[in-house]
């Protein structure tokens, strides 16, 4: 029962209520604030305790060690989905996901064992890719708009990540590796694109996407800080420890968004 508690059940419910917050700030404030905000850690956080409270402290702590790689992966993601997604919207996910499959696949095999090495990963992805897309493509944020709410429209969007999210839990506990991975799988980031386009077109989706690639940063910053204090702190002290940081970071690029987005 416990188990399928930590696996199923709260990363279900969890992801279900962040992707409805997220479009509903998007929808409200604008793509700016709704993909940075929407990066906060949220279902790495039922993950990780999961992946803790199953396997142990220092296991979850080397699983940590690869997110911030596994983070700049996800950067690249986004940034393919960005520049696609104009031209087809199920070209844009298939190749995104391939895109995505083949360098997930990469890392396992090319293991990394230094957490700066991967935050530099991270950060280099984040960073070419955000100048390329804000200089180079040149897609726009976008304002808020305007949408009437429907059940069936928010039990889509819940049913749609908490079945994702879930699925993406339970492949994780398979080595530390893949449990790092699979704890930040794309599933929050490709349903809300989904429901993105679908609802608001492309331009919307893409300038999401373009943000979101800055605001991925909270989570690299709770992977990183839970990966060094998890064996010396737990799993309660570190989280809480981890996730105060991160908020510290999502702040940052809250307050100077308008000077760079």
């Amino acid at each position: 029962m416990d188990m399928f508690l930590f696996q199923v059940f709260l990363p279900f419910i969890l992801s279900a209520l962040v992707v409805i917050i997220v479009m509903f700030i998007a929808e409200n404030y604008g793509s700016k604030v709704g993909g940075i905000l929407g990066t906060l850690p949220s279902t790495i956080v039922v993950a990780f305790v999961a992946i803790a409270y199953t396997e142990g402290t220092n296991f979850a702590s080397e699983a940590a060690l690869v997110v911030p790689a596994e983070l700049g992966i996800n950067v690249l993601f986004l940034f393919v989905f960005a520049l696609l997604i104009h031209r087809s919207v199920v070209g844009a996910f298939v190749i995104t996901f391939a895109v995505w499959s083949v360098l997930s696949l990469l890392l396992v095999y090319g293991y990394i064992n230094n957490i700066v090495l991967s935050l530099l990963i991270y950060v280099v992805c984040a960073i070419i890719s955000f100048i390329i897309l804000e200089k180079k493509v040149k897609i726009p944020s976008m304002g808020k708009v305007v949408i009437h709410y429907t059940i069936r429209k928010m039990i889509f969007r819940g049913v749609l990540a908490g079945v994702v999210i879930a699925l993406a839990v339970l492949l994780s506990q398979v080595g530390s590796v893949i449990s790092g991975i699979f704890s930040v799988f794309p599933a929050i980031l490709s349903s809300t694109m989904l429901i993105s386009v679908r609802e608001h077109g492309p331009d919307f989706a893409a300038g999401m996407a373009k943000t979101m690639m800055l605001g991925l940063s909270s989570v690299a910053t709770y992977a990183t800080v839970i990966h060094l204090l998890y064996p010396l702190y737990g799993v309660i002290i570190g989280s809480v420890i981890a996730y105060i940081a991160s908020f510290c970071v999502t702040l940052g690029i809250f307050f100077i968004r308008k000077n760079i987005l």
